[in-house]
């Protein structure tokens, strides 16, 4: 069951579905029992799968992005959803290559630039790592420094400097 408490009602979620009633579907299994939660995961983060149903932020340049987190895991903002489960449930949104969402940040590399390609290509998008400044798991354009190499989402629109419109992106 998913539960809030009263000091976190008003809390925006970083990820907002927009094309996902038949495109996405969050994915149940376990956050991995060994995260020391010394990194916030945040709605809209990456994750990596582990064997069986865990899930785990994604960090280094091994990890293949599986989905986006759908609970936030955030002891710097006050809200662990999953504690607050008595377990280690916990949901990854996955879907196809229709499946759209908005991303609010902090849960993407604020620091990058996202330029919108004016000639038909497309903006592929993977994960930042673990030296990365802003930390591991946050989306970010492909190929950049301490970047994944391996895409997880397309960048569809720049919104401003704190939303973007991602299409997940299993097959570059």
């Amino acid at each position: 069951m998913f539960r809030t408490t009263l000091a976190n009602v008003g809390q925006k979620r970083t990820i907002r579905p927009l094309y996902a009633n038949t495109q996405a579907t969050p994915y149940a299994g376990y956050l991995d029992s060994a995260w020391d939660r010394s990194v916030d995961i945040l709605p809209g983060m990456v994750m990596a799968k582990l064997p069986g149903e865990v899930f785990t932020l994604a960090s280094t340049s091994a990890a293949k992005g599986f989905g986006l987190s759908a609970l936030f895991v955030a002891p710097s903002l006050g809200i662990d959803e999953v504690a607050l489960s008595g377990n280690t449930n916990f949901a990854v949104w996955t879907g196809g290559p229709d499946a759209t969402f908005e991303i609010l940040a902090p849960a993407f590399d604020t620091s990058a630039t996202y330029t919108q390609p004016s000639d038909g290509t497309r903006k592929l998008l993977s994960f930042t790592l673990a030296a990365h400044a802003q930390g591991p798991g946050k989306l970010t354009p492909s190929g950049g420094s301490n970047a994944a190499s391996n895409p997880v989402a397309e960048l569809i629109d720049v919104v401003g400097t704190t939303k973007l419109i991602v299409r997940l992106n299993v097959v570059a």
